[in-house]
Protein backbone atom coordinates (compact mmCIF):
# COMPACT_ATOMS: atom_id res chain seq x y z
CA UNK A 1 0.00 0.00 0.00
CA UNK A 2 1.17 3.55 -0.47
CA UNK A 3 2.72 4.63 2.73
CA UNK A 4 0.95 8.15 2.17
CA UNK A 5 -2.48 6.11 3.39
CA UNK A 6 -0.52 5.15 6.62
CA UNK A 7 1.01 8.67 7.51
CA UNK A 8 -2.89 9.93 7.07
CA UNK A 9 -4.18 7.26 9.29
CA UNK A 10 -2.17 8.24 12.27
CA UNK A 11 -1.44 11.79 11.43
CA UNK A 12 -4.50 13.43 10.49
CA UNK A 13 -6.26 14.78 13.53
CA UNK A 14 -8.60 13.18 16.56
CA UNK A 15 -11.06 13.22 13.98
CA UNK A 16 -9.41 11.61 10.93
CA UNK A 17 -7.20 9.28 12.71
CA UNK A 18 -7.52 5.37 12.94
CA UNK A 19 -6.22 2.28 13.94
CA UNK A 20 -3.97 0.11 12.03
CA UNK A 21 -4.37 -3.56 11.60
CA UNK A 22 -2.34 -5.96 11.76
CA UNK A 23 -1.62 -6.43 7.89
CA UNK A 24 -1.58 -2.77 7.35
CA UNK A 25 1.40 -2.73 10.56
CA UNK A 26 3.34 -5.36 9.22
CA UNK A 27 3.34 -3.83 5.72
CA UNK A 28 4.28 -0.10 7.27
CA UNK A 29 6.88 -1.53 9.05
CA UNK A 30 8.63 -3.73 5.92
CA UNK A 31 8.49 -0.26 4.14
CA UNK A 32 10.40 1.08 6.64
CA UNK A 33 12.99 -1.62 7.26
CA UNK A 34 13.49 -1.86 3.74
CA UNK A 35 14.06 1.97 3.34
CA UNK A 36 11.80 1.91 0.23
CA UNK A 37 10.01 5.34 1.56
CA UNK A 38 12.00 8.36 2.75
CA UNK A 39 13.65 9.22 5.60
CA UNK A 40 10.87 12.14 6.37
CA UNK A 41 8.06 9.87 5.72
CA UNK A 42 9.21 7.38 8.24
CA UNK A 43 9.39 9.62 11.20
CA UNK A 44 6.11 11.58 10.35
CA UNK A 45 4.55 7.77 10.58
CA UNK A 46 6.64 7.25 14.06
CA UNK A 47 5.96 10.67 15.44
CA UNK A 48 2.20 10.23 14.71
CA UNK A 49 1.64 6.66 15.86
CA UNK A 50 3.53 7.31 18.95
CA UNK A 51 0.86 10.22 20.14
CA UNK A 52 -1.91 8.83 18.44
CA UNK A 53 -0.99 5.63 21.26
CA UNK A 54 -0.06 2.36 20.18
CA UNK A 55 -2.46 -0.63 20.08
CA UNK A 56 -1.74 -4.01 21.14
CA UNK A 57 -2.70 -5.32 17.72
CA UNK A 58 -0.58 -2.54 16.11
CA UNK A 59 2.71 -3.48 17.86
CA UNK A 60 2.23 -7.20 17.56
CA UNK A 61 1.86 -6.91 13.71
CA UNK A 62 5.25 -4.65 14.14
CA UNK A 63 6.61 -7.44 16.14
CA UNK A 64 5.70 -10.00 13.53
CA UNK A 65 7.07 -8.21 10.73
CA UNK A 66 10.62 -7.82 12.55
CA UNK A 67 10.58 -11.39 13.29
CA UNK A 68 10.81 -11.89 9.66
CA UNK A 69 14.11 -10.27 9.69
CA UNK A 70 15.74 -11.25 12.86
CA UNK A 71 18.80 -14.06 12.01
CA UNK A 72 18.40 -15.93 15.51
CA UNK A 73 21.53 -17.98 17.31
CA UNK A 74 20.15 -20.36 20.07
CA UNK A 75 21.50 -20.15 23.46
CA UNK A 76 20.94 -22.94 25.54
CA UNK A 77 19.26 -22.64 29.45
CA UNK A 78 19.00 -18.92 29.07
CA UNK A 79 17.00 -16.01 30.03
CA UNK A 80 17.17 -12.37 28.04
CA UNK A 81 17.49 -9.51 29.73
CA UNK A 82 15.47 -6.77 27.94
CA UNK A 83 17.30 -3.18 28.50
CA UNK A 84 16.11 -0.21 26.55
CA UNK A 85 18.60 0.90 24.28
CA UNK A 86 18.97 5.00 25.34
CA UNK A 87 21.24 3.61 27.51
CA UNK A 88 21.86 4.27 31.75
CA UNK A 89 22.74 7.49 33.57
CA UNK A 90 22.46 6.89 37.20
CA UNK A 91 23.87 3.86 38.11
CA UNK A 92 25.89 1.26 36.34
CA UNK A 93 24.76 -2.16 34.85
CA UNK A 94 24.58 -4.89 37.39
CA UNK A 95 24.56 -8.15 34.41
CA UNK A 96 28.36 -7.93 34.50
CA UNK A 97 28.04 -9.05 38.10
CA UNK A 98 24.73 -10.69 37.85
CA UNK A 99 26.59 -13.13 35.73
CA UNK A 100 29.17 -13.94 38.44
CA UNK A 101 26.73 -14.84 41.10
CA UNK A 102 25.15 -17.12 38.53
CA UNK A 103 27.96 -19.20 37.20
CA UNK A 104 27.10 -22.50 38.84
CA UNK A 105 23.75 -22.50 38.15
CA UNK A 106 23.94 -23.71 34.02
CA UNK A 107 22.16 -20.01 33.12
CA UNK A 108 23.36 -17.82 30.43
CA UNK A 109 22.26 -14.21 30.26
CA UNK A 110 21.34 -13.18 26.60
CA UNK A 111 21.81 -9.33 25.94
CA UNK A 112 21.40 -7.34 23.15
CA UNK A 113 22.70 -3.73 21.87
CA UNK A 114 22.78 -1.49 19.42
CA UNK A 115 24.09 2.29 19.20
CA UNK A 116 21.95 4.36 21.55
CA UNK A 117 19.33 4.85 20.57
CA UNK A 118 17.07 8.45 21.88
CA UNK A 119 15.26 10.12 23.97
CA UNK A 120 18.81 9.78 26.22
CA UNK A 121 21.88 9.19 25.67
CA UNK A 122 23.22 6.88 28.50
CA UNK A 123 25.69 4.05 28.42
CA UNK A 124 24.54 1.07 26.40
CA UNK A 125 24.59 -2.59 27.09
CA UNK A 126 26.76 -2.47 23.97
CA UNK A 127 29.18 0.00 25.54
CA UNK A 128 29.40 -1.81 28.35
CA UNK A 129 29.80 -5.51 26.50
CA UNK A 130 32.48 -4.31 24.14
CA UNK A 131 34.87 -2.50 27.27
CA UNK A 132 34.34 -4.96 30.16
CA UNK A 133 35.68 -8.31 29.87
CA UNK A 134 32.44 -10.42 30.45
CA UNK A 135 31.95 -13.70 32.53
CA UNK A 136 31.40 -16.84 29.66
CA UNK A 137 27.75 -17.09 30.84
CA UNK A 138 27.00 -13.32 29.23
CA UNK A 139 26.23 -13.91 25.24
CA UNK A 140 25.59 -10.52 23.74
CA UNK A 141 24.41 -9.89 20.68
CA UNK A 142 24.66 -6.90 18.46
CA UNK A 143 21.80 -5.26 16.47
CA UNK A 144 24.31 -4.61 13.96
CA UNK A 145 24.66 -8.38 12.87
CA UNK A 146 21.17 -10.32 13.98
CA UNK A 147 18.54 -7.06 13.02
CA UNK A 148 20.87 -4.94 10.41
CA UNK A 149 17.58 -3.43 8.91
CA UNK A 150 16.94 -1.82 12.12
CA UNK A 151 19.78 -0.59 13.43
CA UNK A 152 19.53 0.94 10.27
CA UNK A 153 17.26 3.21 11.06
CA UNK A 154 19.21 4.74 13.80
CA UNK A 155 20.16 8.14 12.49
CA UNK A 156 16.54 8.73 11.27
CA UNK A 157 15.70 7.67 14.96
CA UNK A 158 18.06 10.43 16.61
CA UNK A 159 17.00 13.22 14.06
CA UNK A 160 13.42 12.47 15.06
CA UNK A 161 15.07 12.59 18.82
CA UNK A 162 11.81 11.25 20.65
CA UNK A 163 11.05 8.14 21.86
CA UNK A 164 8.81 5.80 19.54
CA UNK A 165 7.24 2.46 19.14
CA UNK A 166 10.44 1.14 18.45
CA UNK A 167 12.12 1.85 22.17
CA UNK A 168 8.90 -0.46 22.99
CA UNK A 169 8.96 -3.45 20.66
CA UNK A 170 12.79 -3.34 20.33
CA UNK A 171 13.38 -4.18 24.43
CA UNK A 172 12.82 -7.77 23.64
CA UNK A 173 13.60 -9.49 20.16
CA UNK A 174 14.90 -12.98 21.73
CA UNK A 175 17.86 -13.45 19.25
CA UNK A 176 19.29 -16.18 21.33
CA UNK A 177 16.05 -17.93 21.42
CA UNK A 178 15.51 -17.86 25.19
CA UNK A 179 12.47 -19.52 26.67
CA UNK A 180 12.77 -17.28 29.54
CA UNK A 181 13.12 -13.31 29.82
CA UNK A 182 13.06 -9.96 32.04
CA UNK A 183 11.99 -6.38 31.31
CA UNK A 184 12.01 -3.48 32.89
CA UNK A 185 8.75 -0.96 32.61
CA UNK A 186 8.60 2.73 33.10
CA UNK A 187 4.66 2.90 34.10
CA UNK A 188 2.64 0.49 35.04
CA UNK A 189 0.28 0.41 31.97
CA UNK A 190 3.41 -1.14 30.24
CA UNK A 191 3.28 -4.09 32.45
CA UNK A 192 0.23 -5.37 30.91
CA UNK A 193 1.32 -4.18 27.58
CA UNK A 194 4.54 -5.51 27.65
CA UNK A 195 3.39 -8.94 29.19
CA UNK A 196 0.39 -9.37 26.49
CA UNK A 197 3.07 -7.98 23.17
CA UNK A 198 5.80 -11.01 24.49
CA UNK A 199 4.13 -13.14 26.45
CA UNK A 200 3.55 -16.26 24.61
CA UNK A 201 7.20 -15.80 23.30
CA UNK A 202 8.83 -17.40 26.03
CA UNK A 203 8.06 -19.84 28.90
CA UNK A 204 7.83 -17.17 31.46
CA UNK A 205 8.12 -13.72 31.07
CA UNK A 206 9.20 -11.57 34.33
CA UNK A 207 8.41 -7.39 34.23
CA UNK A 208 10.14 -5.35 36.68
CA UNK A 209 9.70 -1.97 37.73
CA UNK A 210 13.86 -1.15 37.01
CA UNK A 211 16.48 1.38 36.95
CA UNK A 212 15.87 3.55 34.07
CA UNK A 213 13.90 1.21 32.40
CA UNK A 214 16.03 -1.97 32.81
CA UNK A 215 15.52 -5.27 34.56
CA UNK A 216 17.69 -4.41 37.46
CA UNK A 217 16.33 -2.27 40.60
CA UNK A 218 18.56 -0.55 42.91
CA UNK A 219 15.95 -0.17 46.21
CA UNK A 220 12.02 -0.59 46.79
CA UNK A 221 10.79 -2.04 43.93
CA UNK A 222 7.56 -4.57 42.49
CA UNK A 223 7.58 -7.30 39.68
CA UNK A 224 5.33 -8.77 37.62
CA UNK A 225 4.27 -11.73 36.34
CA UNK A 226 0.83 -13.54 33.98
CA UNK A 227 -0.29 -16.79 36.38
CA UNK A 228 -3.20 -18.26 35.19
CA UNK A 229 -4.31 -15.15 33.06
CA UNK A 230 -3.88 -12.97 35.74
CA UNK A 231 -1.63 -9.82 36.42
CA UNK A 232 0.28 -10.46 39.86
CA UNK A 233 2.28 -8.27 41.68
CA UNK A 234 5.39 -8.76 43.93
CA UNK A 235 7.01 -6.87 45.96
CA UNK A 236 10.50 -5.97 46.49
CA UNK A 237 12.61 -4.79 48.94
CA UNK A 238 16.07 -4.80 49.55
CA UNK A 239 16.04 -3.70 53.14
CA UNK A 240 14.48 -7.10 54.33
CA UNK A 241 17.48 -8.80 53.21
CA UNK A 242 19.85 -6.15 54.93
CA UNK A 243 20.52 -4.24 52.02
CA UNK A 244 20.74 -0.37 51.35
CA UNK A 245 22.74 0.57 48.13
CA UNK A 246 22.58 4.41 48.19
CA UNK A 247 25.50 5.53 45.49
CA UNK A 248 24.11 7.47 42.93
CA UNK A 249 25.59 9.37 39.88
CA UNK A 250 24.60 12.41 37.61
CA UNK A 251 25.75 11.14 34.70
CA UNK A 252 27.80 7.81 35.54
CA UNK A 253 31.18 7.43 32.34
CA UNK A 254 32.14 4.42 31.13
CA UNK A 255 35.19 4.44 32.83
CA UNK A 256 33.42 5.04 36.70
CA UNK A 257 31.20 1.54 35.68
CA UNK A 258 34.32 -0.23 34.98
CA UNK A 259 36.03 1.06 38.12
CA UNK A 260 32.29 -0.16 39.65
CA UNK A 261 32.50 -3.60 37.92
CA UNK A 262 36.23 -4.56 39.28
CA UNK A 263 35.71 -3.27 42.69
CA UNK A 264 32.51 -3.40 43.84
CA UNK A 265 31.74 -2.38 47.41
CA UNK A 266 30.43 -4.77 49.88
CA UNK A 267 26.37 -2.95 49.91
CA UNK A 268 26.59 -3.39 46.27
CA UNK A 269 27.42 -7.01 46.37
CA UNK A 270 24.72 -7.82 48.43
CA UNK A 271 22.61 -5.88 45.64
CA UNK A 272 23.71 -7.96 43.08
CA UNK A 273 22.88 -11.06 44.45
CA UNK A 274 19.46 -10.21 45.17
CA UNK A 275 18.89 -9.11 41.77
CA UNK A 276 20.66 -12.81 40.49
CA UNK A 277 18.21 -14.48 42.96
CA UNK A 278 15.36 -12.20 41.00
CA UNK A 279 16.53 -14.20 37.34
CA UNK A 280 16.46 -17.31 39.27
CA UNK A 281 12.68 -16.76 39.90
CA UNK A 282 12.36 -15.79 36.47
CA UNK A 283 14.03 -18.79 35.10
CA UNK A 284 12.30 -21.13 37.24
CA UNK A 285 15.08 -22.09 39.73
CA UNK A 286 13.19 -20.88 42.93
CA UNK A 287 9.98 -20.44 44.19
CA UNK A 288 11.27 -16.98 45.39
CA UNK A 289 13.22 -14.11 46.01
CA UNK A 290 14.08 -15.41 49.47
CA UNK A 291 15.07 -18.73 48.55
CA UNK A 292 16.99 -17.61 45.53
CA UNK A 293 19.09 -15.38 48.11
CA UNK A 294 20.30 -18.09 50.89
CA UNK A 295 21.01 -20.13 47.78
CA UNK A 296 23.35 -17.54 46.30
CA UNK A 297 24.47 -16.89 50.20
CA UNK A 298 25.77 -20.76 50.66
Amino acid sequence: MNFFKYIKAVGTGPKGNRNLDKDEMIDAMEQMLDQTIYPEQATAFLLGWRLQEETNEEMCGALEAFNKYIKRTPIANSIELGNPFDGKRKRPYLFPLIAKELKNFDLNLVISGDLVQPAKTGITTKDTCLNLTLEDNIHFFDRVDYFKELSELTQTRKRLGLRTGFNTIEKLLNPGNSSFAMTGAFHKPYVKKYLNLFGAHYEKLMIVKGEEGTCEFFGKSKYWLMIDGEIQEFKIDPEEFGINYTDVWEKITLEEMQEVMRSPSDELKKLVRLNAALVLVAANRVSDLKEGYDLLSK
